[in-house]
């Protein structure tokens, strides 16, 4: 991903943190030589490797799993995002942007066949899910019907080599220029405006002095 020294976000709980916000994601790897993804969501194992490890599963008739086992993937989390609009900057010789938050990892796909892994994948992720709702659906893995489930599906493991995070936030852009954009932003009324507005606010909010 290209990342602008500007828009580049080292905080490594920080980008923990975006992934399990935003884990339903884009598994892409290589396939014949061309590009081939699957939207899947993820879990995050934080201590398991320097950057964490995903962890998911797929449907056992997706070709990927089996023709990029081994092979260094990418995994994509998107955030919010909008467009910027030139007039909020109320100043001349300037373009229409989008600002947005992502974040990508990559490592190598690691295959999990067993019934056993298989199980505590989909336990996990049923877990993970269905932790805000009031009376949590459980996995039984005990029945017939998951049995038959887990022969149906793959699951995989990703040690993550590396992980880059992408805050493109108009930090190119002097204070002053920012504050308008935000305050557009928050007028707007569109979810994703209203977040994008938030985190110029936050990150504005640090970079002044403070006065206590």
């Amino acid at each position: 991903m290209y990342v602008p020294t500007a828009f580049r976000e080292l905080d490594g709980a920080k980008l923990s943190d975006f992934i399990e916000r935003h884990s339903f994601g884009v598994l892409v790897s290589q396939i014949e030589g061309a590009p081939f993804a699957t939207h899947l969501p993820f879990l995050l194992e934080r201590e398991a490797g320097p950057h964490g490890t995903l962890v998911g599963h797929m449907a056992r008739a997706n070709p990927q799993w089996e023709l990029s086992r081994g092979q260094t993937v990418l995994a994509i989390f998107s955030g919010p995002h909008c467009y910027v609009s030139p007039a909020w900057y109320e100043a001349d010789n300037v373009v229409p942007t989008w600002n947005y938050v992502a974040v990508h990892a990559s490592g190598k796909l690691e295959i999990v066949e067993d019934a056993a892994g298989l199980a505590k994948i989909v336990r996990n992720t049923t877990d993970y899910y269905e932790r805000s709702r009031p009376t949590p659906w459980k996995f039984d893995e005990d029945t017939k019907f998951a049995e038959r489930l887990l022969t149906q599906i793959i699951g995989f493991r990703i040690q993550l080599d590396s992980i880059e995070g992408k805050w493109k936030l108009n930090q190119n852009q002097p204070a002053e220029r920012q504050e308008k954009v935000a305050n557009a932003l928050q007028q707007a009324g569109s979810e994703n405006a209203k977040a994008i507005a938030n985190l110029m606010k936050e990150r504005l909010n640090r970079s002044r002095p403070n006065d206590s």
